[in-house]
């Protein structure tokens, strides 16, 4: 299997269009798609082809049981965490092919221990955010991932 540009991790997804636009980003971009349970909805083939995910079949997708069980079988080196509870934009991280760029779920975000993970591995700068001009809460899940992607393979296209 080719190596993916990047590794989009997904913890606790909520929302199954979001899931499935990120998926059909991944598949655009060749990109890994991680989906770390528990999830707020189903993920079988029969649910996937009822949500007209005609495209699902291309993509590169493990489920992991948990945050820890994702732990245990990717230990990423570099990972970066895409949360509103950071001073530093996304454009001023340095991607590299094959990072890993995680995403809370669409109502919690990460949990604690994740973000303390994050800054005990990976260092304070391993927290990143997409500035928001307004008084928004957040962007939506899928557009939050797209445009940290795009952001990456911008950084990295000719590598």
């Amino acid at each position: 299997m080719v190596e993916p540009h990047f590794n989009i991790v997904l913890l606790a997804p909520q929302i199954p269009n979001n899931t499935g636009n990120i998926g059909r980003t991944a598949v655009a971009t060749g990109c890994r798609l991680h989906v770390i349970h528990p999830i707020a909805f189903d993920m079988d083939e029969k649910a996937v082809r009822r949500a007209g995910l005609d495209y699902w079949h291309l993509l590169d997708i493990r489920e992991h049981d948990s945050w820890e069980a994702f732990l245990e079988s990717e230990s990423p080196d570099r990972l970066w965490l895409f949360t509103t509870k950071s001073e530093t934009p996304y454009w001023d991280a340095t991607f590299e092919r094959g990072d890993y760029l995680l995403f809370g779920s669409e109502q919690h975000g990460v949990p604690k221990n994740v973000h303390d993970w994050v800054h005990e591995t990976q260092g304070e700068s391993g927290s990143v955010t997409m500035p928001m001009v307004n008084e928004a809460r957040s962007l939506n899940l899928a557009t939050a991932v797209c445009a940290g992607v795009y952001e990456g393979i911008r950084q990295t296209y000719a590598s």
